[in-house]
């Protein structure tokens, strides 16, 4: 017993100099995420996340808690047309100051808006577009495909999930087909998105021709310091004519559902005209990022043969951007809104600004209602949304649960002449993390039919009062307030 006393107090001695080497790391990484001036809901989750999982919590930080934005390892600047756009936004900035184009009485308080998104991102304002509205997978893909084989020229996707499955592996037969016949066909899929992608049908398209790369590739997922910096996008441009932004991924879910979820429920747009050519130079600008390659010209930007009058912008976000610009765009719709505000969310995790200013405007009297998901596909994410719930209904927001499936669909209304449709949640990941393009459009036309499918989105869904949320059980108020925590994270 004695000669094991030794080996005991030494073991000991070891185990507390590890604990104090950790204690004191940890400490010193806390007070530098202090010092970094971040969002404090993430900073409280990290610092909790340091002291609550010992050793694992700081790899996790290392992982994916740097601030990337801050330390600039994305940039846009420096690509051709990216400066182009920077001179001409410039140019609209003064333009609208001297005297502004927008002839619409309702749409000219959205001008502060426009304004914004022409200094936070150099989104410019387009007048020549006709923007239609495409429901689920049914419209979008049908649509897709119609346009990808009428390619002339070049076809360009960007995209954060494409699926080797039926409706993807459709899609890389008309690819195929257009590369062979000589149009330039270039495509970027997000790695970690696209995990599931088989080399097979990647060579397939490299064979054919088709230049296609990986967005920020991760080899060993958990020593990967970019893991949680994706690409979450959904983009295609063909000819430089036409463009589709939206929600919808390149997957059977959206078409069929699947067995967890039997109905996908989502919103795309087809765009033509003018802001073709914004939605062009994200994509060109993330090919540069990708492949190291300026593709640039003329060629890639058609005058658009179109009359209609939509004002559009596309706006892209993300650490490659200065500012949150898709969420200093909402917080500046949402502040300003005089009559109502929709909005439709899988994921409604957002910081205090947003959620400040939503219980503002609706304390005031404006009409606010959030349509959020009835089911999970992620129970982080949508115990997350769901901690939110009751604070929403205090203020007098109208909450209500979709009951047909999944809403995906990411859009938000505010009164009849502003409306956003694209890739970005209203949560933290997609303001901070992700790489984001919404469309902005100012058009009471586009708006009034965007409200009515929301309307339709609402009849479906269970409106939630006060006391149905309070009598929840305590076992899931407390996963809510956990995930709460968490969710800033991951």
């Amino acid at each position: 017993m004695n000669n094991s006393d030794p080996i005991l107090a030494s073991w000991s001695s070891v185990f507390l100099i590890l604990n104090i080497i950790y204690l004191t790391t940890a400490i010193i990484v806390a007070i530098y995420i202090i010092l970094d001036n971040r969002n404090p809901a993430k900073t409280i989750s990290w610092v909790v996340v340091l002291f609550v999982l010992p050793i694992l919590g700081l790899i996790i930080y290392f992982i994916v808690g740097k601030n990337y934005r801050k330390e600039k390892i994305f940039t846009r600047k420096g690509h051709k047309d990216f400066e182009r756009i920077h001179t001409l936004s410039e140019n609209q900035i003064i333009d609208l100051r001297d005297k502004s184009p927008i002839e619409n009485e309702k749409v000219k308080p959205k001008l502060p808006i426009i304004n914004l998104l022409l200094r936070n991102s150099k989104a410019l304002l387009t007048k020549r577009n006709r923007v239609e509205i495409l429901n689920n997978g049914s419209e979008t893909f049908g649509s897709i495909i119609s346009e990808l084989q009428k390619a002339r020229k070049h076809i360009h996707l960007e995209f954060y999930i494409i699926d080797d499955d039926k409706i993807g592996n459709e899609i890389r037969e008309i690819l195929i087909a257009k590369a062979k016949e000589g149009v330039k066909v270039r495509m970027i899929f997000d790695d970690v998105g696209s995990w599931k992608l088989s080399m097979k049908f990647i060579r397939s398209l490299k064979a054919a021709g088709v230049e296609l790369y990986p967005f920020m590739p991760v080899r060993i997922p958990f020593l990967a310091n970019r893991i949680n910096y994706r690409n979450h996008r959904k983009i295609i441009v063909v000819d430089g004519r036409v463009g589709f932004v939206g929600g919808i991924n390149i997957a059977d879910r959206y078409l069929h559902g699947n067995k967890e979820i039997p109905f996908w429920r989502d919103t795309h747009l087809r765009i033509v005209g003018e802001a073709v050519n914004s939605l062009q130079v994200v994509f060109l600008v993330d090919w540069h990022f990708v492949s190291g390659r300026i593709i640039s010209g003329d060629s890639y930007f058609p005058k658009p043969a179109i009359r209609n009058n939509q004002l559009v912008q596309i706006t892209a976000s993300g650490p490659d951007s200065d500012w949150s610009s898709i969420m200093q765009a909402y917080f500046s719709a949402i502040s300003t809104a005089q009559e109502y505000i929709y909005i439709a969310v899988p994921y409604f995790i957002p910081n205090e600004s947003i959620l400040t200013a939503l219980k503002t405007v609706a304390l005031s009297g404006v009409d606010v209602k959030i349509l959020i998901p009835g089911v999970a596909d992620s129970v982080l994410a949508f115990n997350g949304t769901r901690s939110y719930v009751e604070e929403l209904l205090e203020a007098g927001i109208r909450v209500f649960y979709y009951q047909k499936g999944f809403i995906h669909s990411k859009l938000i209304m505010v009164d009849d002449v502003f409306a956003s449709v694209g890739s970005a949640n209203m949560d933290i990941r997609s303001f901070d993390n992700n790489f984001e393009v919404n469309a902005i459009i100012y058009d009471e036309e586009f708006c009034g039919k965007l409200k009515d499918f929301f309307m339709e989105d609402l009849a479906v869904s269970m409106e939630i009062d006060l006391d149905m949320h309070r009598s929840r059980s305590f076992g899931r108020k407390s996963l809510e307030s956990f995930s709460r925590i968490f969710s800033p994270l991951l």
